[in-house]
């Protein structure tokens, strides 16, 4: 089995030599690294050209001609990649080990997986943990867990915010059922792949912490110890309003809609029909909430048939998105 790390570098100087070093020393080494550089301008492309020339592993640099960002990067990147499996990596972090080693291991025990992706560690720019590692803080929970597990995939992982691309490899054979990523689409390049490949794979758990996500505060070696704690908490304030992201029934139309469409598309070569008929029945319910009745007795039919139907509970908050509705 061949395997893929892509990596996109931007003004990365700080904290690639790291993140290089932690791919270089896997127990699996990755048959080749694929970098696209996206117009830094510090020494990002230079470390990584030093690190090409005396690394065991094959590296492959890409420098953007313009200013693509992060999802074209990755898209650009993931098509240059040869291997069988691809990893995704960001620059800025650092992983154990045996990450290589346990990624490839679960696709090679599970020939249908489509998706691995595992726990990760959250740490601050020194790579001190910052309490709750990565599941806990998206509320990926057991519950969610078991579900996923079950082959409930799509539904665990819509709206897209489950998977970190920092944490995820697939196999390359669904590159051209998500590739190209869709223009304006409101999520980046790890919820659409992750959404796309659920749709027709198994996405296999590893309940494990295999990086260290690395969040960038303003800390400073030396600073106070009750200034530590306010940079401390605001880097913590930072993570938790960027894992716990919301989306809006306009967003969810467009993420459903497009996926539809994708699927659809690609109905001869991929098993799609279960999805998109998942798809149908969460745009029925976004339709039901959005075109509710005025007056509160009015709506409890509506609501109440949604609940029996577990339509809250599938596509929505539960309970509480239906008293939501109820009341407003």
């Amino acid at each position: 089995m061949k395997l893929s790390v892509v990596m996109c570098t931007y003004n990365g100087a700080a904290y690639l030599p790291a993140q290089l070093a932690s791919i270089a020393t896997q127990t699996r080494p990755p048959d080749e690294l694929v970098i696209c550089d996206d117009c830094s301008s510090d020494q990002t492309r230079a470390l990584v050209e030093a690190f090409a020339s005396s690394a065991l592993i094959q590296v492959r640099l890409y420098a953007n001609e313009q200013n693509l960002g992060s999802t074209r990067s990755f898209e650009r990147a993931i098509g240059l990649c040869t291997g069988e499996v691809i990893v995704l990596c960001d620059q800025d972090d650092v992983w154990r080990s045996d990450k290589l080693e346990l990624i490839e291991g679960a696709f090679a025990k599970s020939p249908a997986a489509g998706l691995v992706f595992s726990d990760a560690e959250v740490v601050d720019e020194n790579l001190v943990p910052l309490g709750p590692r990565m599941w806990e803080r998206l509320g990926f929970d057991k519950n969610q867990q078991q579900l996923l597990e079950k082959g409930r995939t799509l539904e665990v992982l819509m709206p897209g915010w489950t998977v970190t691309g920092a944490t995820m490899a697939f196999r390359s054979k669904y590159n051209r059922l998500f590739l190209p990523i869709p223009p304006k689409l409101p999520m980046i390049h790890d919820g659409w792949i992750s959404l796309v490949i659920a749709g027709v794979a198994e996405v296999i758990l590893l309940d494990e912490p295999l990086i260290k996500y690395r969040q960038h505060g303003a800390q400073q070696v030396g600073a106070p110890a009750r200034v530590e704690r306010q940079k401390r908490w605001r880097v913590l304030q930072a993570i938790d309003a960027s894992l716990h992201r919301s989306t809006s029934f306009v967003d969810l139309r467009i993420i459903l809609g497009t996926l539809r469409k994708r699927l659809v598309a690609n109905e001869e070569t991929f098993p799609t029909r279960n999805a998109v008929s998942y798809i149908d029945d969460y745009l029925r319910h976004l339709d039901t909430r959005e075109n509710l009745p005025s007056g509160r007795l009015r709506r409890l039919p509506s609501i109440l048939r949604e609940l029996i139907r577990l339509s809250y509970h599938r596509y929505s908050n539960g309970f509480y998105s239906a008293a939501k509705d109820l009341v407003t």
